[in-house]
């Protein structure tokens, strides 16, 4: 895997990001997708009726996606949502998760990255968690999933 990513070179004098780099989340069904930023993927299925070429995608990082298992089981209910924050964020926990929140977080210290996800629920999805997570990682606060819940270790 390498050396993890350094940050330093984002820090101003005082040890805190000057200018933080933007993570935004967007739907895939929206018909204003941004043109600037990496865009990546982050459903472990591919939405449907998208054509691959209408999303120019820099990458699909399905796996980043939350489990089958985990998926099925929140089913986009907001009721069960702090929960699934919690089981999601204990697999991107993972080692090889890891490593990939690593990836995006090297992509944000260079310039603008788009998370792209096809739930309805705009605010409620796996998308919302890991901008969350990738900003933490980053050292710079969301406060667009709510809480704060344990962040996976780096």
């Amino acid at each position: 895997m390498g050396e993890p990513p350094c940050y330093a070179h984002l820090l101003d004098d005082a040890g805190q990001i000057a200018d933080p780099p933007a993570i935004t989340i967007h739907r895939v069904y929206d018909p204003d997708l941004p043109s600037t930023g990496r865009r990546i993927l982050v459903d472990r299925l591919w939405p449907r009726g998208v054509k691959k070429e209408d999303l120019r995608l820099d990458a699909w990082m399905r796996e980043l996606g939350p489990s089958d298992e985990l998926r099925r089981w929140f089913g986009h209910d907001p009721s069960r949502w702090e929960e699934f924050r919690r089981r999601y964020r204990a697999e991107l926990a993972r080692p090889d998760q890891q490593a990939r929140l690593r990836e995006i977080a090297h992509l944000a210290a260079e310039g603008p990255v788009v998370l792209l996800y096809s739930a309805r629920d705009t605010v409620h999805n796996q998308a919302a968690v890991l901008k969350e997570v990738l900003e933490e990682m980053l050292g710079r606060a969301s406060g667009t999933a709510g809480g704060n819940a344990s962040l996976p270790s780096i």
